[in-house]
């Protein structure tokens, strides 16, 4: 239910900086419960809300950039919202409330006072050190622009070379091999999406990704790139090079913070917050890939960057700053990815420390896998490879913490039927 403000309430002014899930899902919280307050929303790109997880499929040429947004034109003028697109906050002052945005037009600096303030700025591409960034055909793969222009320059590019063999460096040489383009791989780790699964399921994604043509070098590092205008060669750290007409720069994400005063606001990683998505300072919360909280199968704090669970923490960032009490029980690190026809699915945790006194199981057949991670009876922890259907129950268990009484060894089973422990 909504509520009216009475007259000698006070009109409530609210700030929520970010337009990505957990920004638009803090602004209809707030919105379903004060309908009269203000909401301004800022965010350096100048479009409507869209769905960065889908940017790669328009790289594919699998989805249209009309399909991306995930909220219609008239999202800001449905929710009372002033939309300050296309600018970049540069500063917070807690003590008297203020935001300052550096406008690009006017190259000045304006400031906006809050009551309320969100926190949703999400992340920033993680950067690399090495020669000639400044050459062009060198991008990174974290806005719908990004995608914008490498389209614009693919057809004069044979050659692309991906920094990166996480879950963006996949996506980004899935999308470059689908428009014919010849990809090699560069990863730091022996094996690929190493901060998702175990050696075992690398194995088996690195060979698929073999098979697939795609060429990959691991355990090396960029050291710099050459060229005239626009990058061509691409030396690696084992004093080798490779010729590249293309860099996407896939690396992963830090969270966007920079603008937050660090002697005001707790920040490690992340923004630290509470269970009702609140910072360090009253008044102030922070959701969505740039805030830290507990992670539920680490039990420490955390920053999971995925986008059901920055959704699910602007939701409840929103509501309590209208006002109504919500709990956020914490995060949970899961992701679903199709490598060319593997299907995989992880979740928790995967790399146990030696010492945990974990349980782990195992079952590997020829192109299966299925990895069970368990501490006091608990699953913390799953890898699956192929025949994935009944994923979504195990990573119930893990969210839920439900204690596992029977033999775990039938957990491995295809045949078990993981409803009955729900």
């Amino acid at each position: 239910m909504v509520k009216l403000k009475t007259k000698k309430e006070k009109i409530m002014k609210y700030i929520i900086i970010g337009n990505g899930a957990a920004g638009i899902n803090g602004a209809e919280a707030v919105r379903n419960i004060d309908s009269q307050g203000s909401i301004t929303m800022i965010s350096d790109e100048a479009v409507v809300p869209y769905s960065r997880p889908m940017i790669s499929m328009a790289l594919a040429g699998d989805v249209s950039f009309d399909k991306l947004p995930v909220r219609n034109a008239d999202f800001y003028e449905d929710l009372k919202i002033t939309p300050v697109l296309g600018q970049r906050v540069s500063k917070i002052d807690p003590d008297n409330k203020l935001v300052f945005i550096h406008e690009n037009i006017s190259n000045k600096t304006r400031s906006i006072p809050f009551d309320k303030l969100l926190i949703a700025s999400g992340a920033d591409p993680r950067p690399v050190k090495a020669r000639g960034l400044d050459l062009g055909n060198i991008f990174y793969m974290r806005t719908q622009n990004h995608v914008r222009q490498m389209l614009n320059v693919l057809p004069d590019v044979k050659n692309a070379l991906v920094l990166g063999g996480g879950l963006v460096g996949f996506k980004a040489a899935y999308g470059l091999i689908s428009r014919g383009i010849n990809v090699t791989m560069l990863i730091k780790s022996s094996y690929p999406l190493s901060m998702q699964v175990d050696d075992i399921a690398g194995k088996m994604i690195l060979d698929e990704m073999l098979n697939r043509g795609l060429k990959v070098f691991s355990g090396i590092e960029i050291s710099g790139f050459e060229g005239d205008e626009n990058v061509k060669t691409a030396y690696l750290s084992d004093n080798t090079k490779t010729e590249c007409d293309m860099v996407v720069i896939a690396k992963g994400v830090l969270p966007a913070v920079s603008f937050v005063p660090r002697d005001k606001i707790k920040v490690d990683l992340g923004i630290v917050v509470n269970e009702n998505m609140e910072t360090s300072v009253p008044g102030i919360f922070a959701a969505g890939d740039a805030a830290q909280y507990i992670d539920i199968a680490r039990q420490v704090s955390w920053v999971n960057a995925i986008w059901p669970e920055a959704a699910a923490q602007g939701h409840a960032a929103g509501t309590n700053m209208a006002g109504r009490p919500f709990s956020y029980k914490g995060s949970l690190g899961r992701n679903v990815i199709r490598i060319f026809n593997m299907d995989i699915m992880t979740g928790g945790v995967v790399l146990p420390e030696k010492d945990s006194c974990c349980e782990i199981f195992v079952e590997k057949k020829k192109k299966q896998y299925k990895k069970l991670v368990f501490k006091d009876n608990i699953l913390i922890g799953m890898v699956m490879v192929n025949n994935i259907e009944q994923g979504g129950v195990l990573l119930s268990l893990i969210q839920n913490q439900v204690p596992v009484k029977i033999d775990k060894h039938r957990l491995l089973s295809p045949f078990f039927n993981y409803k009955q422990l729900i």
